[in-house]
């Protein structure tokens, strides 16, 4: 799976966390031809310990990169992420081509496995 990067955030996403994750991408960027689809695991996370540097970083990494994104699925059991997920497609819609961001519930962790892992080709 050189096209996948899974990980989990527990306890809070940090700036060193968002570094890791920056640099993680970009090895798998350099190993594959396909688009990197991206899980993120937050269920076990208080989103509000999080470092806001670390997720605005992660924004702007996101959209510089976008291009070479596959599918986001965002795995949690929180409300607020769910209602926004539909909100980044809406958003993201015109330059998404095949691309698509999901919301799964923590205890759909496989099928949002599945989900990235069948992401856009090339």
């Amino acid at each position: 799976m050189d096209h996948v990067l899974a990980i989990t955030v527990i306890d809070a996403f940090t700036e060193t966390d968002e570094q890791l994750c920056q640099k993680w991408f970009l090895e798998k960027q350099a190993r594959t031809r396909r688009p990197i689809s991206v899980l993120v695991k937050l269920d076990e996370a208080r989103i509000g310990g999080s470092s806001v540097k670390a997720f605005f970083e992660d924004a702007l990494f996101a959209l510089r990169h976008y291009k070479e994104m596959g599918h986001l699925a965002i795995v949690a059991h929180s409300n607020v992420l769910r209602a926004l997920v539909p909100i980044d497609n809406l958003f993201f819609e015109r330059a998404s081509r095949g691309r698509e961001e999901r919301y799964f519930d923590a205890s759909r962790l496989q099928e949002a496995m599945d989900f990235v892992k069948d992401g856009p080709q090339a």
